[in-house]
């Protein structure tokens, strides 16, 4: 909605005829905020349409006239981009027409009307002087990137019938935050008029807009944001504006289309909106005589309110004054929609913890340890930041914290690839639902597995194994690693009569203390004693391995130093080889002609005799081990040299290698597979987590040929017997194979550094550095997106059960970083996509919080 330039600036000079308006320029530039919040002491919603010229600005204006029916109310609209700029200005048209429509009823209170353009692009300023405005200009009023700060104001006081101090007031507050001069698209017009605007520019301005008109406010307060054009077009940055606005995600009123056609450009916005995660409250068009509402409600199946506006008159009689009349009753039915989805909302995120604490039985949690007020409400999640309700002061916020655990280690995606998974993901339900597996083939799960032989299994690997988490996919490598022992030590025999030799062998495994293989029975077997294994958690457990110690690497007051278990110590290692200047060197393969290279080989060679010596008719059926850092045994690093030394010497006694990788895998480390780092391949590993991006459950099991020829025979018994009801299923396949392109292709990873296929340090070396050197920090470990370190503790202010990291981390939360410790272990965990800035930002705040101690 438009009004002529001059009728603008003739509206100003005859306000300041009558004294009853105020203009000024602010000279200071608003501060960019970085994170997300809001508040939910009352109604805000984004106002969406199908498409241009639909009647965004009706609505907006048609709200304001319903809502500011009472006195004590506040109406807060705000236009973030606005083309066309003077000559079109919604907020303008919002401002004006309520005017009117006050001035036509004139009830007993008084309002109090402004509208505000806080910054345009240089031609649009210009502008708005040859409209008659005498404005100082000057450098400050520049912002650097073609925008300025216009700081453009009007303000009129509408008398009511009655005394204001008697009846009370109401106030209309109107901004447009950005203004452009061309009346096209914004991401075009911001190119010709070189007045780009990032995106978090854009969403820092309307944050402090939503923080500054929500301070010290008595009274009801509704707030509508109206975007540009339709719910895909492009902002100034060319981003599509449901994209851009989805780190708020404010409910959503969707004004679709009453014309011909108009049915499948509402659905596809609905559609559109539905499918980034926004909650559409109301469906309201105008009425054009072809009953659209009824195939849109059936489509809705009542589940969201449509509502019909009257025709809007050609022939603008009466400044639209009869029009908006005849449409009250209607806004008024919206208004209410909005009041009472707002409330059931609020409510519902008021009283989600306590409904959790009382149903919910989290794992690895001790519920006695967690009152009502700590449980976390997570609205939702955009990139890697949850939106997280809480209530300070019995106000309402939702608040950002920084997802620093990565939700147990699986989360990577940022807010375009989240968007990628949704689609994908509901275009595989829609074409395949699920579908049976075994001896079927079908496109997601073939794309998927062709990439895993060309990624993490490239020059070992010929076969894919798919399970539904990492726990399984471990018990599937267990099985098919004590197979192909069993088969290339002749211990069974083809035609599977002996099934007697059970009883006389007894396979165990080779593994590393501190390692953790996943809960269930099978992989618990497969891991050292520990907290996770003790006969409270698990009464069956009785530790089916040998278990080595391993030299482990971290950084200690800023030195890179190797931690030598007693025996090998004992073999008196050079000196040199027990610090690194460089943590690159911790992985160079010239480790292996060193002297400690040689140590660690005798100690291997030893320990596996005395187990064969010692074992009688048990055997080392499998050696597992999880590839450089340990995860939920403290996010230890092991030394590669150690582990590549280990798997050489298992080859040569023909003991099956598993690496579980589903925590190292794809990119957690800085690379696709934890193999570049320790340099040599496996002849099983498991992954999953961020295979799908973390989106949903998936896991695979990879083997090399030699493994799968093991379960080859004419029998059925012969094969692998093992299998999950949602094996491969086509969505998580789905998610699995725009996960793996994404991750690796530069164009999309920023940080992938394509010719070694690593990622760039995410984490500040000098900051990491500092943070080592800290009194309150025993060691660090950072590689990849991983940087963990550990708090210096003593007694029971030590290991897994240490609640010592306790209050730090409920600091942290409140500085907006989501953190769950190890114990006195602590990390932060970005996603392959995160940018080096924001990893230093998680830093600072740790750094700051670390000093405190």
């Amino acid at each position: 909605m438009s009004l002529p330039t001059t009728l603008f600036a003739g509206i100003l000079r005859r306000c300041r005829r009558r004294n009853s308006v105020r203009r000024f320029i602010s000279t200071h530039s608003q501060p960019a905020l970085p994170s997300i919040e809001y508040p939910l002491s009352h109604p805000i919603y984004t106002i969406w349409a199908a498409n241009t010229s639909l009647g965004k600005t009706l609505v907006s204006a048609g709200l304001s006239t319903s809502f500011l029916s009472f006195p004590h109310r506040k109406f807060l609209y705000l236009k973030p981009v606005q083309t066309g700029f003077p000559e079109d200005s919604d907020s303008r048209f919002v401002y004006n027409k309520y005017s009117e429509f006050f001035s036509q009823n004139r009830p007993e209170y008084s309002v109090f009307a402004s509208n505000h353009v806080l910054k345009a692009s240089v031609s649009a300023s210009e502008a708005v002087y040859l409209g008659g405005f005498e404005i100082e200009r000057d450098k400050d009023m520049s912002c650097g990137n073609g925008v300025v700060n216009l700081g453009l104001y009007e303000e009129s006081k509408l008398q009511g019938s009655e005394n204001w101090e008697m009846k009370g007031f109401s106030k209309l507050v109107c901004k447009t935050m950005y203004g452009w001069k061309e009346a096209v698209s914004p991401h075009l017009v911001a190119e010709r008029e070189n007045a780009r605007v990032e995106d978090d520019e854009l969403l820092g301005m309307l944050k402090g807009c939503l923080g500054s008109e929500s301070e010290s406010e008595k009274g009801e307060v509704l707030c509508v944001i109206e975007t540009a054009g339709g719910v895909a077009s492009p902002g100034p940055s060319g981003s599509l504006q449901c994209d851009l606005y989805r780190p708020f995600r404010f409910p959503a009123i969707l004004v679709g289309d009453g014309k011909l056609g108009g049915i499948s450009g509402t659905i596809s916005a609905y559609e559109s909106l539905i499918l980034r995660g926004y909650d559409v409250v109301a469906v309201i068009f105008e009425d054009h005589g072809l009953v659209n509402e009824g195939p849109l409600s059936s489509y809705l199946r009542r589940r969201v309110p449509v509502l019909v506006l009257p025709p809007v008159p050609k022939e603008m009689s009466n400044n639209l004054m009869e029009w908006f009349q005849e449409a009250l009753p209607t806004f008024h039915s919206l208004e209410e929609i909005m009041q009472s989805a707002f409330l059931e909302r609020t409510s519902r995120l008021r009283n989600m913890p306590r409904k959790a604490h009382d149903v919910f039985w989290w794992p690895f949690t001790q519920h006695k340890l967690v009152p009502e007020e700590n449980v976390t409400v997570i609205d939702s999640r955009c990139g890697e930041n949850f939106a997280v309700h809480k209530v300070n002061n019995n106000v309402d916020l939702i608040t950002q914290q920084f997802d620093a655990c990565a939700s147990w280690w699986t989360q990577g995606p940022d807010a375009t690839l989240q968007i990628e998974l949704a689609r994908d993901m509901g275009y595989a339900t829609a074409r395949y639902g699920h579908v049976m597996f075994p001896e079927n083939v079908y496109e997601p799960a073939l794309e998927c597995a062709e990439l895993l032989l060309e990624g993490v299994g490239k020059g070992w690997a010929s076969r894919v194994y798919f399970s539904d988490n990492g726990s399984t996919a471990i018990e599937i490598a267990l099985k098919m690693a004590l197979r192909k022992f069993l088969f290339d030590h002749k211990l069974v025999s083809d035609d599977l009569v002996a099934e007697n030799v059970e009883s006389c062998v007894d396979l165990k495994v080779l593994a590393l203390r501190g390692s953790y293989h996943g809960d269930t029975l099978g992989a618990m077997e497969a891991q050292a004693p520990s907290p996770y294994t003790g006969f409270y958690q698990q009464p069956w457990y009785k530790g089916r391995g040998y278990f080595l110690d391993p030299p482990t690497v971290a950084m200690h007051d800023g030195v890179w130093k190797l931690s030598l278990p007693q025996e090998i110590e004992t073999l008196k290692p050079s000196l040199e080889d027990l610090t690194f200047s460089l943590r690159e060197n911790i992985f160079k393969e010239s480790r292996d002609t060193s002297n400690l290279a040689d140590i660690y080989h005798s100690y291997i060679w030893k320990t596996l005799q005395l187990i064969i010596d010692s074992s009688g008719s048990t055997q080392t059926g499998a050696l597992i081990i999880e590839p450089v850092i340990q995860g939920a045994g403290g996010m230890v690093m092991v030394d590669p040299l150690f582990q590549r030394v280990l798997v050489k010497e298992c080859r040569n006694q023909k003991i099956p290698v598993i690496f579980d990788e589903v925590f190292t895998g794809f990119w957690r480390l800085g690379a696709e597979s934890a193999t570049e780092f320790i340099r040599c391949k496996p002849d099983i590993a498991c992954f999953a987590k961020l295979m799908t991006g973390g989106i949903v459950p998936l896991a695979v099991t990879l083997a090399s040929e030699a493994v799968f020829e093991a379960f080859i025979g004419d029998s059925k018994l012969q094969a692998l017997l093992h299998g999950h009801s949602y094996s491969a299923h086509a969505v998580g396949c789905t998610a699995a194979v725009k996960s793996i392109k994404w991750f690796k292709d530069s164009k999309s990873n920023h940080n992938l550094i394509s010719e070694a296929m690593l990622l760039r340090e995410l984490w500040d070396s000098d900051m990491v550095r500092q943070i080592s050197l800290l009194p309150a920090v025993h060691r660090v470990v950072v590689l990849g997106t991983l940087c963990a370190l550990e708090l210096r503790a003593e007694g029971s202010n030590a290991g897994y059960a240490s609640l010592y990291a306790r209050s730090l981390l409920q600091k942290l939360r409140e500085d907006g970083i989501y953190m769950r410790p190890l114990g006195n272990v602590i990390y932060l965990m970005c996603g392959p996509c995160t940018s080096p800035q924001s990893c230093s930002n998680l830093l600072n705040k740790v750094y700051t919080r670390l000093e405190e101690l």
